[in-house]
């Protein structure tokens, strides 16, 4: 399959998908005019790939963990020792991530406690204000915002 169809299948742009084989994830034959030929198993190794991604690693670290994986229908298997010792390392770094977010949080909800009722009702105004921009296609800068609110 070209690369068109490929993207129709899993819903990853031509652009990240072009990406994913400059990362060395997929590798796409070459036809003699240079387009690109996808087999079938393509579709889900992209699929993998976005679940590995959404997972918190790497596009380097997926790029070593895929050789070392294998598939049991549209599940991912651990295939190696080593596999297991990233993964493991892996996760450890993601637990150590939530737990900075989760001890972050408190302190922007006490900032936020801490707003004058007036400061509440123009940040909602900006917050309403900013959803029909984005609705209409509008941007606003920073700036924008500033001058806006004063």
């Amino acid at each position: 399959m070209r690369i068109g169809e490929l993207r129709q299948r899993t819903g990853v742009s031509q652009r990240l998908l072009r990406y994913y084989e400059e990362q060395d994830l997929i590798h796409p034959a070459r036809r003699p005019s240079g387009y690109r030929e996808y087999d079938d198993s393509a579709v889900a190794t992209v699929l993998h790939i976005r679940n590995l991604l959404a997972a918190g690693l790497s596009t380097a670290t997926i790029a070593e963990l895929l050789p070392c994986m294998d598939t049991d229908g549209a599940r991912l298997v651990a295939d190696c020792p080593e596999l297991l010792v990233d993964l493991n390392h892996e996760r450890d770094r993601l637990t150590a991530a939530i737990g900075e977010l989760e001890t972050a949080r408190p302190t922007l909800d006490a900032v936020i406690a801490t707003a004058s009722p007036e400061t509440e009702r123009a940040a909602a105004d900006m917050l309403r204000a900013n959803w029909i921009a984005r609705s209409s296609g509008a941007k606003r800068t920073r700036t924008q915002w500033s001058v806006t609110t004063r």
